[in-house]
């Protein structure tokens, strides 16, 4: 494993840009892990005094319409965007792999009831199926990482039985099923360690869709709720001042856009690592 690791280090180190890419992904999860201390204020002490003051030596990133201090606004919120995308991605990936792997392992009626029930769910936008699962379950934060997580089903499970209609019929498969060995033995220990890959690389790449979508749903109204430091709650609540107070959204948006770009870069950057091919 650690030769793997350290080849895969190598190949990785090659892509300047997932390597630039990897670097702010890890200062934002210090600045998230670190968000305590790292503000400089309570990002829910109100100033009505100071509401939307421009940027300055005391605000760095001025304050909003409550006089709230941007800047720890968006250190915060990176802790809270960042658990909603780790959140909905290991609810896809877990629920979206385990569909894959039935459907791929036994095919069949059973194959085709659970791909069609994917391709319904991939007919729709997903973050108008985002909206409608929030609408039934209710505006918060929570709803809002199980309806992305579940909106996010589809493309793990497709992934999986993709790469299990090519791993069952390989040779090793074949033996270990010929020695004995349980169905449930077969997909854990010769089929699932070589999905490991793929998966890798759509969940990084997921990351990024899991944050923009829990932004859209937080700017909607329907995610995370006030006086929450989301990203997206706080572009929402700045929209009336984009042309007075532009700092409002700026900030916010800028996060966004930059950890949405850091998942993308090393996403790229390790598909192109884990390719066999490459």
């Amino acid at each position: 494993m650690p030769d793997r690791l350290h080849y895969l280090w190598r190949r990785l180190r090659k892509n300047r840009l997932a390597v630039a890419g990897g670097a702010l992904l890890v200062l934002f999860l210090l600045v998230a892990a670190g968000a305590s201390w790292i503000a400089p204020q309570d990002p829910l002490v109100q100033d009505l005094y100071g509401r939307l003051s421009p940027p300055s030596g005391k605000n760095w990133f001025g304050t909003d319409d409550f006089g709230r201090d941007i800047l720890s606004r968006v250190i915060h919120g990176a802790r809270v965007s960042l658990h909603v995308g780790v959140a909905a991605v290991a609810i896809a990936l877990v629920v979206g792999t385990a569909i894959g792997l039935i459907a791929g392992y036994w095919g069949g009626l059973l194959d085709n009831v659970l791909m069609r029930l994917m391709d319904l769910m991939l007919a729709f936008p997903s973050i108008l199926l985002a909206i409608v699962v929030v609408a039934v379950l209710g505006p918060s934060l929570s709803n809002a990482m199980l309806a992305v997580g579940i909106v996010s089903i589809p493309q793990y499970a497709r992934l999986v039985r993709a790469s299990v209609l090519s791993i069952r019929e390989q040779d090793y498969v074949t033996a270990a099923r010929a020695l004995g060995a349980g169905d449930a033995r077969i997909i854990l220990t010769a089929i699932l360690p070589n999905c490991i890959a793929p998966l890798i690389v759509q969940s990084t790449l997921g990351m990024a869709g899991a944050i923009l979508d829990a932004a859209g749903l937080s700017f909607l109204g329907l995610g995370a709720q006030p006086p929450t430091p989301e990203w997206g709650a706080m572009l929402s609540s700045g929209r009336d001042f984009i042309l007075s107070a532009p700092w409002v959204l700026t900030f916010p948006g800028l996060a966004i856009l930059l950890t949405v770009l850091a998942f993308n870069l090393l996403g790229d950057g390790l598909r192109d690592a884990l390719d066999p091919k490459g």
